[in-house]
């Protein structure tokens, strides 16, 4: 495989991922910062009714403005990520763009002073997911060949090849979003200790895994002396995968009914 079709399924596979968590992003802003436990994906399982709701009530998933946010640092990531993108379609469609006006392919940048503020704000205004599918379809080279009018009078393509200096550039920025989105969220690959809640079977230290290609997982320090009722991972450690985590917060809650899960 070439450095390029690296580079173009590296990028797709970035965007995806940002698309993907761009909901648990915004649903982030309005949650207080979390604790090391219980891990995210987790927390959102627990109360999935409520937050199906929250996203449903801002489709399409545009960051908005919050008035009191609960989450500066989510907030932070949700403008930064929105901006390298917008920019980054800039310079892609200041680069390749040949779409006549009117054509919803085409990608319209800001202009101030307009009437409107949809106008204003050009394609940014579809928001982050319409920007992200954009820009991946320049990343592809879609709509690159020449097409035909009605009468089959040939027409120039409505965008050119994607130059290789823009397309590494493209993954350059999409991977630095991706990453920002990931470190954001607790959910790029880390080890972290749950604070203040030892097994409720031994008492050992839990340790909380994450991964952005795998559900979080939680082991205990101490090993084969530990009698909790989930099998052992491949250092000896007892392990609560994704399907056994509700048990852990339910066991921790009882060992110690003070504290939430």
């Amino acid at each position: 495989m070439t450095s390029d079709a690296i580079a173009r399924r590296e990028t797709a596979d970035a965007l995806r991922t940002v698309r993907e968590l761009w909901g648990e992003l915004l649903l982030a802003v309005e949650t207080p910062p979390a604790d090391v436990w219980p891990p995210r994906q987790l927390a959102h399982t627990l109360r999935a009714a409520d937050d199906e709701q929250l996203v449903a009530d801002r489709a399409p998933l545009v960051l908005r403005e919050h008035p009191a946010p609960l989450n500066m640092t989510a907030l932070d990531t949700g403008l930064a990520v929105e901006r390298m993108l917008f920019d980054l379609a800039d310079t892609l469609a200041a680069a390749v763009q040949r779409a006549q006006t009117g054509d919803p392919r085409r990608w319209e940048f800001q202009q101030p002073g307009a009437a409107d503020a949809r106008s204003a704000a050009g394609s940014r205004s579809h928001g982050l997911h319409f920007a992200s599918v954009w820009i991946e379809g320049r990343v592809l080279d879609e709509d690159t060949a020449p097409e035909q009018q009605l009468d089959g009078t040939p027409t120039a393509p409505p965008f050119e090849p994607l130059p290789p200096h823009l397309l590494h550039e493209a993954r350059r920025t999409v991977r630095v979003a991706k990453g920002r989105l990931l470190r954001t969220l607790g959910l790029d690959q880390r080890t972290t200790p749950v604070p203040d809640r030892p097994c409720p079977w031994c008492g050992g230290e839990l340790t909380l895994h994450t991964d952005p290609d795998e559900a979080p997982r939680v082991t205990c320090s101490t090993g084969d002396d530990c009698t909790a009722p989930v099998p052992f991972d491949n250092r000896g450690r007892r392990v609560w995968g994704w399907n056994d985590l509700v048990g852990l917060v339910g066991a921790l809650a009882e060992a110690d009914p003070l504290r939430t899960s």
